[in-house]
Protein backbone atom coordinates (compact mmCIF):
# COMPACT_ATOMS: atom_id res chain seq x y z
CA UNK A 1 0.00 0.00 0.00
CA UNK A 2 1.37 3.43 -0.94
CA UNK A 3 2.24 5.74 1.94
CA UNK A 4 0.05 8.75 1.26
CA UNK A 5 2.38 10.98 3.25
CA UNK A 6 5.46 9.87 1.34
CA UNK A 7 4.34 9.85 -2.29
CA UNK A 8 3.36 13.55 -2.53
CA UNK A 9 6.61 14.52 -0.82
CA UNK A 10 8.65 12.94 -3.59
CA UNK A 11 6.81 15.18 -6.03
CA UNK A 12 7.35 18.33 -3.98
CA UNK A 13 10.76 18.30 -2.31
CA UNK A 14 13.85 17.74 -4.48
CA UNK A 15 15.75 14.52 -3.71
CA UNK A 16 18.74 16.38 -2.23
CA UNK A 17 16.43 18.18 0.22
CA UNK A 18 14.80 14.91 1.23
CA UNK A 19 18.16 13.21 1.74
CA UNK A 20 19.49 16.07 3.85
CA UNK A 21 16.42 16.16 6.10
CA UNK A 22 16.36 12.41 6.60
CA UNK A 23 20.08 12.35 7.37
CA UNK A 24 19.58 14.99 10.08
CA UNK A 25 16.99 12.92 11.92
CA UNK A 26 13.66 13.90 10.40
CA UNK A 27 11.18 11.28 9.18
CA UNK A 28 9.01 10.95 6.09
CA UNK A 29 6.01 12.47 7.79
CA UNK A 30 8.12 15.53 8.67
CA UNK A 31 9.08 15.88 5.01
CA UNK A 32 5.44 16.06 4.02
CA UNK A 33 4.83 18.83 6.54
CA UNK A 34 7.82 20.82 5.27
CA UNK A 35 6.65 20.38 1.71
CA UNK A 36 3.30 21.88 2.71
CA UNK A 37 5.05 25.05 3.84
CA UNK A 38 7.93 25.47 1.41
CA UNK A 39 6.97 23.30 -1.56
CA UNK A 40 4.35 23.75 -4.24
CA UNK A 41 1.42 21.57 -5.26
CA UNK A 42 -1.69 19.93 -3.89
CA UNK A 43 -0.04 18.68 -0.72
CA UNK A 44 0.08 22.25 0.56
CA UNK A 45 -3.69 22.34 0.59
CA UNK A 46 -4.12 19.08 2.45
CA UNK A 47 -1.32 18.96 5.01
CA UNK A 48 -1.41 20.87 8.30
CA UNK A 49 0.51 24.13 8.40
CA UNK A 50 2.05 25.77 11.46
CA UNK A 51 0.58 28.99 12.81
CA UNK A 52 3.30 31.11 11.22
CA UNK A 53 2.62 29.64 7.78
CA UNK A 54 -1.18 29.63 7.79
CA UNK A 55 -1.60 30.86 4.22
CA UNK A 56 0.42 33.99 5.02
CA UNK A 57 -2.73 35.91 5.97
CA UNK A 58 -2.23 38.44 8.80
CA UNK A 59 -4.78 39.21 11.45
CA UNK A 60 -7.58 41.54 10.32
CA UNK A 61 -6.41 45.14 10.25
CA UNK A 62 -7.56 47.04 13.33
CA UNK A 63 -10.09 49.81 12.91
CA UNK A 64 -8.23 52.08 15.33
CA UNK A 65 -7.50 55.62 14.16
CA UNK A 66 -4.00 55.38 15.61
CA UNK A 67 -2.24 52.12 14.70
CA UNK A 68 1.03 51.73 16.60
CA UNK A 69 0.99 48.04 17.40
CA UNK A 70 2.68 46.15 14.56
CA UNK A 71 6.05 47.91 14.09
CA UNK A 72 4.94 49.13 10.68
CA UNK A 73 6.24 52.41 9.30
CA UNK A 74 3.85 55.34 9.72
CA UNK A 75 4.03 56.18 6.00
CA UNK A 76 4.53 54.50 2.63
CA UNK A 77 7.59 53.76 0.51
CA UNK A 78 10.19 56.45 -0.12
CA UNK A 79 9.29 58.53 -3.17
CA UNK A 80 12.05 57.18 -5.46
CA UNK A 81 10.74 53.71 -4.68
CA UNK A 82 7.15 54.68 -5.39
CA UNK A 83 8.14 56.17 -8.75
CA UNK A 84 10.19 53.10 -9.72
CA UNK A 85 7.36 50.73 -8.74
CA UNK A 86 4.81 52.76 -10.68
CA UNK A 87 6.93 52.71 -13.83
CA UNK A 88 7.51 48.97 -13.51
CA UNK A 89 3.79 48.15 -13.62
CA UNK A 90 3.71 48.82 -17.36
CA UNK A 91 6.46 46.23 -17.90
CA UNK A 92 5.03 43.54 -15.67
CA UNK A 93 3.87 41.46 -18.61
CA UNK A 94 7.43 40.05 -18.59
CA UNK A 95 8.91 37.88 -15.86
CA UNK A 96 12.18 39.79 -16.16
CA UNK A 97 12.15 42.77 -18.53
CA UNK A 98 15.66 44.00 -17.70
CA UNK A 99 17.12 41.70 -15.02
CA UNK A 100 15.45 43.55 -12.14
CA UNK A 101 16.54 40.87 -9.68
CA UNK A 102 20.15 41.37 -10.70
CA UNK A 103 19.82 45.14 -10.39
CA UNK A 104 18.57 44.71 -6.84
CA UNK A 105 21.48 42.45 -5.90
CA UNK A 106 23.95 44.94 -7.38
CA UNK A 107 22.42 47.71 -5.27
CA UNK A 108 22.91 45.59 -2.14
CA UNK A 109 26.49 44.85 -3.20
CA UNK A 110 27.30 48.53 -3.56
CA UNK A 111 25.90 49.44 -0.15
CA UNK A 112 26.91 46.40 1.92
CA UNK A 113 30.20 45.47 0.26
CA UNK A 114 29.34 41.82 -0.29
CA UNK A 115 29.80 39.72 -3.46
CA UNK A 116 26.96 39.16 -5.92
CA UNK A 117 26.61 35.47 -5.09
CA UNK A 118 26.23 36.24 -1.37
CA UNK A 119 22.85 38.02 -1.81
CA UNK A 120 19.38 36.55 -2.32
CA UNK A 121 16.17 38.61 -2.34
CA UNK A 122 13.04 37.16 -0.77
CA UNK A 123 9.35 38.11 -0.33
CA UNK A 124 9.80 39.53 3.16
CA UNK A 125 11.98 38.05 5.87
CA UNK A 126 9.70 35.53 7.60
CA UNK A 127 10.17 32.83 4.97
CA UNK A 128 13.99 32.86 4.96
CA UNK A 129 14.05 33.03 8.76
CA UNK A 130 11.92 29.89 9.02
CA UNK A 131 13.94 28.22 6.25
CA UNK A 132 17.14 28.87 8.15
CA UNK A 133 15.71 27.11 11.20
CA UNK A 134 14.60 24.10 9.14
CA UNK A 135 17.88 24.05 7.21
CA UNK A 136 20.17 24.04 10.25
CA UNK A 137 18.13 22.75 13.20
CA UNK A 138 16.83 19.22 13.76
CA UNK A 139 15.66 16.92 16.58
CA UNK A 140 19.32 16.72 17.66
CA UNK A 141 20.49 20.24 16.73
CA UNK A 142 18.55 22.91 18.57
CA UNK A 143 17.90 26.63 18.39
CA UNK A 144 19.17 29.19 20.89
CA UNK A 145 17.36 32.51 21.06
CA UNK A 146 16.95 35.44 23.42
CA UNK A 147 13.99 36.11 25.70
CA UNK A 148 12.21 38.31 24.89
CA UNK A 149 12.82 38.53 21.15
CA UNK A 150 11.00 38.00 17.87
CA UNK A 151 9.32 34.60 18.32
CA UNK A 152 9.22 33.24 14.76
CA UNK A 153 12.51 31.34 15.00
CA UNK A 154 11.44 29.68 18.25
CA UNK A 155 8.00 28.79 16.96
CA UNK A 156 9.45 27.26 13.81
CA UNK A 157 11.96 25.21 15.81
CA UNK A 158 9.21 23.91 18.09
CA UNK A 159 7.10 22.99 15.06
CA UNK A 160 9.86 20.86 13.56
CA UNK A 161 10.64 19.24 16.92
CA UNK A 162 14.00 20.90 17.49
CA UNK A 163 15.06 21.76 21.07
CA UNK A 164 14.74 25.46 21.91
CA UNK A 165 16.73 27.32 24.56
CA UNK A 166 15.49 30.81 25.44
CA UNK A 167 18.09 32.91 27.25
CA UNK A 168 17.11 36.10 29.13
CA UNK A 169 18.64 39.36 27.95
CA UNK A 170 21.43 40.97 29.96
CA UNK A 171 20.52 43.63 32.55
CA UNK A 172 21.15 46.28 29.87
CA UNK A 173 18.94 44.34 27.41
CA UNK A 174 21.61 42.91 25.08
CA UNK A 175 21.70 39.33 23.84
CA UNK A 176 23.78 37.44 26.38
CA UNK A 177 25.94 35.64 23.83
CA UNK A 178 28.06 33.77 26.37
CA UNK A 179 24.96 32.49 28.14
CA UNK A 180 23.45 31.56 24.77
CA UNK A 181 26.45 29.42 23.91
CA UNK A 182 26.44 27.83 27.36
CA UNK A 183 22.71 27.07 27.06
CA UNK A 184 23.38 24.74 24.13
CA UNK A 185 27.04 24.30 23.11
CA UNK A 186 25.96 22.08 20.22
CA UNK A 187 23.08 24.05 18.73
CA UNK A 188 22.29 24.10 15.05
CA UNK A 189 21.41 27.81 14.98
CA UNK A 190 21.96 30.83 17.24
CA UNK A 191 19.47 33.64 16.52
CA UNK A 192 20.32 37.27 17.27
CA UNK A 193 17.88 40.09 16.53
CA UNK A 194 19.59 43.50 16.67
CA UNK A 195 18.06 45.98 17.21
CA UNK A 196 16.02 43.51 19.17
CA UNK A 197 12.29 43.18 18.74
CA UNK A 198 10.59 44.06 21.10
CA UNK A 199 13.16 46.05 23.11
CA UNK A 200 14.79 48.05 20.33
CA UNK A 201 18.18 47.47 21.95
CA UNK A 202 21.52 46.75 20.28
CA UNK A 203 23.76 43.74 20.65
CA UNK A 204 27.27 45.07 19.89
CA UNK A 205 29.11 43.78 16.85
CA UNK A 206 31.92 42.63 19.15
CA UNK A 207 29.50 40.34 21.00
CA UNK A 208 28.24 38.85 17.75
CA UNK A 209 31.78 38.28 16.56
CA UNK A 210 32.61 36.54 19.84
CA UNK A 211 29.73 34.13 19.31
CA UNK A 212 30.76 33.44 15.72
CA UNK A 213 34.32 32.63 16.77
CA UNK A 214 33.39 30.49 19.79
CA UNK A 215 30.34 28.55 18.59
CA UNK A 216 30.70 24.90 17.53
CA UNK A 217 31.92 24.06 14.03
CA UNK A 218 29.03 23.55 11.66
CA UNK A 219 26.43 25.58 13.56
CA UNK A 220 25.06 28.84 12.17
CA UNK A 221 24.63 32.36 13.53
CA UNK A 222 21.65 34.23 12.09
CA UNK A 223 21.67 38.00 12.62
CA UNK A 224 18.27 39.60 12.04
CA UNK A 225 18.78 43.29 11.25
CA UNK A 226 15.21 44.22 10.36
CA UNK A 227 15.43 47.48 12.30
CA UNK A 228 19.05 48.43 11.67
CA UNK A 229 18.30 51.55 9.60
CA UNK A 230 16.50 53.04 12.60
CA UNK A 231 19.59 52.51 14.75
CA UNK A 232 22.46 53.70 12.58
CA UNK A 233 24.97 51.34 14.20
CA UNK A 234 27.63 49.03 12.67
CA UNK A 235 26.06 46.10 10.83
CA UNK A 236 27.00 42.44 10.48
CA UNK A 237 27.12 42.17 6.69
CA UNK A 238 30.93 41.94 6.56
CA UNK A 239 30.77 38.71 8.58
CA UNK A 240 29.11 36.86 5.70
CA UNK A 241 32.25 37.35 3.63
CA UNK A 242 34.73 36.32 6.33
CA UNK A 243 32.66 33.51 7.87
CA UNK A 244 30.81 30.78 5.96
CA UNK A 245 28.42 30.09 8.85
CA UNK A 246 26.71 33.48 9.21
CA UNK A 247 23.39 34.63 7.75
CA UNK A 248 22.30 38.27 7.86
CA UNK A 249 18.62 38.99 7.36
CA UNK A 250 17.05 42.27 6.23
CA UNK A 251 13.53 43.44 5.39
CA UNK A 252 11.89 46.42 3.72
CA UNK A 253 8.86 46.23 6.01
CA UNK A 254 10.20 48.75 8.53
CA UNK A 255 11.90 52.07 7.73
CA UNK A 256 11.25 51.63 4.00
CA UNK A 257 7.47 51.48 4.53
CA UNK A 258 6.99 48.43 2.31
CA UNK A 259 5.36 45.90 4.65
CA UNK A 260 2.54 45.29 2.18
CA UNK A 261 4.95 44.90 -0.75
CA UNK A 262 6.74 41.90 0.83
CA UNK A 263 10.43 42.43 0.17
CA UNK A 264 13.50 41.31 2.07
CA UNK A 265 16.85 39.65 1.46
CA UNK A 266 19.55 37.54 3.00
CA UNK A 267 23.32 37.83 2.84
CA UNK A 268 25.34 34.67 3.36
CA UNK A 269 27.71 32.20 1.72
CA UNK A 270 26.41 30.88 -1.63
CA UNK A 271 26.29 27.33 -0.28
CA UNK A 272 23.86 28.46 2.42
CA UNK A 273 21.67 30.21 -0.14
CA UNK A 274 21.53 27.02 -2.20
CA UNK A 275 20.63 24.97 0.86
CA UNK A 276 17.80 27.31 1.82
CA UNK A 277 16.46 27.48 -1.74
CA UNK A 278 16.32 23.78 -2.44
CA UNK A 279 12.95 23.18 -0.81
CA UNK A 280 11.20 24.92 -3.70
CA UNK A 281 13.91 25.09 -6.33
CA UNK A 282 14.50 28.79 -5.69
CA UNK A 283 10.95 29.79 -6.60
CA UNK A 284 10.36 32.11 -3.63
CA UNK A 285 13.60 33.99 -4.18
CA UNK A 286 13.56 33.95 -7.97
CA UNK A 287 9.99 34.93 -8.81
CA UNK A 288 9.43 38.18 -6.96
CA UNK A 289 6.88 40.86 -7.94
CA UNK A 290 8.63 43.32 -10.24
CA UNK A 291 7.14 46.50 -8.68
CA UNK A 292 8.38 45.37 -5.27
CA UNK A 293 11.86 44.67 -6.63
CA UNK A 294 12.03 48.03 -8.37
CA UNK A 295 10.77 49.86 -5.30
CA UNK A 296 13.34 48.16 -3.09
CA UNK A 297 16.24 48.85 -5.45
CA UNK A 298 15.44 52.55 -5.70
CA UNK A 299 14.79 52.86 -1.97
CA UNK A 300 18.13 51.34 -0.99
CA UNK A 301 19.92 54.14 -2.81
CA UNK A 302 17.96 56.98 -1.18
CA UNK A 303 20.41 57.58 1.67
CA UNK A 304 19.34 61.16 2.41
CA UNK A 305 15.66 60.20 2.62
CA UNK A 306 16.45 57.20 4.84
CA UNK A 307 18.34 59.48 7.22
CA UNK A 308 15.48 61.99 7.23
CA UNK A 309 12.96 59.27 8.06
CA UNK A 310 15.17 58.05 10.89
CA UNK A 311 15.39 61.58 12.29
CA UNK A 312 11.61 61.96 12.07
CA UNK A 313 11.16 58.78 14.08
CA UNK A 314 13.69 59.88 16.68
CA UNK A 315 11.89 63.16 17.22
CA UNK A 316 8.53 61.45 17.74
CA UNK A 317 10.13 58.82 19.96
CA UNK A 318 11.88 61.41 22.11
CA UNK A 319 8.65 63.34 22.67
CA UNK A 320 6.85 60.13 23.62
CA UNK A 321 9.51 58.93 26.06
CA UNK A 322 9.60 62.33 27.75
CA UNK A 323 5.84 62.17 28.23
CA UNK A 324 5.99 58.62 29.60
CA UNK A 325 8.70 59.51 32.08
CA UNK A 326 6.78 62.58 33.18
CA UNK A 327 3.91 60.24 34.03
CA UNK A 328 6.26 58.13 36.14
CA UNK A 329 6.41 55.18 33.77
CA UNK A 330 9.54 53.10 33.14
CA UNK A 331 10.74 52.46 29.57
CA UNK A 332 13.48 50.31 28.12
CA UNK A 333 16.22 52.40 26.42
CA UNK A 334 15.70 51.90 22.69
CA UNK A 335 17.52 52.41 19.39
CA UNK A 336 14.63 51.52 17.10
CA UNK A 337 11.03 52.44 16.27
CA UNK A 338 9.56 50.80 19.37
CA UNK A 339 9.29 51.46 23.09
CA UNK A 340 8.68 48.94 25.87
CA UNK A 341 6.59 50.38 28.71
CA UNK A 342 6.36 48.75 32.13
CA UNK A 343 2.90 49.21 33.69
CA UNK A 344 4.18 47.60 36.91
CA UNK A 345 0.95 46.47 38.56
CA UNK A 346 -1.31 46.12 35.52
CA UNK A 347 -1.30 43.35 32.93
CA UNK A 348 -0.28 44.53 29.48
CA UNK A 349 -3.41 43.00 27.92
CA UNK A 350 -5.57 45.06 30.26
CA UNK A 351 -3.80 48.26 29.28
CA UNK A 352 -4.05 47.36 25.58
CA UNK A 353 -7.82 47.00 25.96
CA UNK A 354 -8.00 50.39 27.67
CA UNK A 355 -6.21 52.08 24.77
CA UNK A 356 -8.66 50.51 22.34
CA UNK A 357 -11.44 52.49 23.99
CA UNK A 358 -9.57 55.57 22.73
CA UNK A 359 -9.15 54.16 19.20
CA UNK A 360 -5.43 53.63 19.76
CA UNK A 361 -4.01 50.19 18.92
CA UNK A 362 -0.80 49.55 20.86
CA UNK A 363 1.39 46.45 20.68
CA UNK A 364 1.45 43.23 22.61
CA UNK A 365 3.46 41.81 25.48
CA UNK A 366 5.81 38.83 25.89
CA UNK A 367 5.31 36.01 28.41
CA UNK A 368 8.54 36.78 30.25
CA UNK A 369 7.32 40.38 30.84
CA UNK A 370 3.52 40.21 31.31
CA UNK A 371 3.20 43.83 32.52
CA UNK A 372 5.27 45.35 29.69
CA UNK A 373 3.77 46.55 26.40
CA UNK A 374 5.54 47.29 23.13
CA UNK A 375 4.39 50.34 21.24
CA UNK A 376 5.51 51.27 17.75
CA UNK A 377 6.80 54.77 17.16
CA UNK A 378 4.59 56.25 14.49
CA UNK A 379 4.31 59.78 13.14
CA UNK A 380 4.40 62.75 15.48
CA UNK A 381 0.61 62.94 15.15
CA UNK A 382 0.31 59.26 16.04
CA UNK A 383 2.43 59.71 19.12
CA UNK A 384 0.59 62.81 20.28
CA UNK A 385 -2.65 60.83 19.97
CA UNK A 386 -1.04 58.07 22.04
CA UNK A 387 0.02 60.52 24.74
CA UNK A 388 -3.46 62.05 24.90
CA UNK A 389 -4.98 58.58 25.19
CA UNK A 390 -2.46 57.68 27.89
CA UNK A 391 -3.52 60.64 29.98
CA UNK A 392 -7.11 59.40 29.79
CA UNK A 393 -6.59 55.71 30.54
CA UNK A 394 -3.57 55.61 32.84
CA UNK A 395 -3.87 56.12 36.56
CA UNK A 396 -0.64 55.36 38.39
Amino acid sequence: MTDVMTEPTALILPPEAQDDLLTRGFNRRDLARFAAVFGVGAVAATTGRPAWAAAGVPDPAPSAKTRIGANECWTGPLMPGQIAASKMIAHSNRYSPHDERGDFIKAVMAIEGVPYDHVAPWPGSSDPLSRAVISYCSPTKGLVTADPTFELAGRTAEWIGAPVKRVPLTPDFRHDVKAMLAADPNAGLYYICTPNNPTGTITPIADIEWLIKNKPEGSMVLVDEAYTHFAGVPVASSFVVTHKDVIVLRTFSKIFGMAGMRMGFIMTNPANIAKMMRYDGGMQSGALPLPSLACATASLKAKTLIAARKAEMEQARGMTIDHLKARGLSVVPTNANMVMIDWKTKAAKEVQAAFRTQSVEIGRSWPIWPTVSRITVGSMTDMKNFCMALDKVWVA
